[in-house]
């Protein structure tokens, strides 16, 4: 797939939907790649004992997807911020989607804005964001 052009990206466009895999093998792999073995995140009983519904995906894991997303709709773009807010837990093992919309555009720097949320399989909002994407 070719890059992204600044000329072609329209301001509302919204980017295609991702739904990320965020099962429990894949959550397990970005744990141990980045040190973050909490079992609140590995293991659904002992994320139950800490009074959460079942294990939860890190927020780092969250913010990952949000930008892979955004990476499948341009890429080599660069993401130069990216912020989030986490309005409920992402939980492992369900199915959430990855939607975002381009909320602005500035002509000189050549950058977009863009609004991220990451809702579960019954639309609620989990994770919201935005971000600062260079074409």
């Amino acid at each position: 797939m070719s890059p992204r052009r600044y000329e072609d990206v329209e301001f509302g466009e919204d980017l295609p939907e991702v739904s990320p895999d965020v099962g429990m093998e894949n959550v397990h792999r970005f744990c141990h790649a980045t040190g973050m073995l909490g079992s609140r995140f590995m293991d659904h009983e002992k994320a139950k004992q800490e009074g959460l519904p079942q294990a939860i995906v890190p927020g780092i894991m969250s913010q990952g997807l949000l930008v892979a997303a955004i990476h499948a709709w341009a890429p080599g773009c660069q993401v130069a911020f990216v912020d989030t807010v986490f309005r409920a837990p992402l939980l492992v093992d369900s199915h959430p989607l990855c939607r975002a919309v381009v909320t602005d555009k500035n002509d000189e720097a050549r950058r977009v804005e863009i609004d991220l949320t990451i809702v579960n399989e019954v639309g609620e909002t989990r994770v919201m964001g935005t971000a600062t994407v260079e074409l």
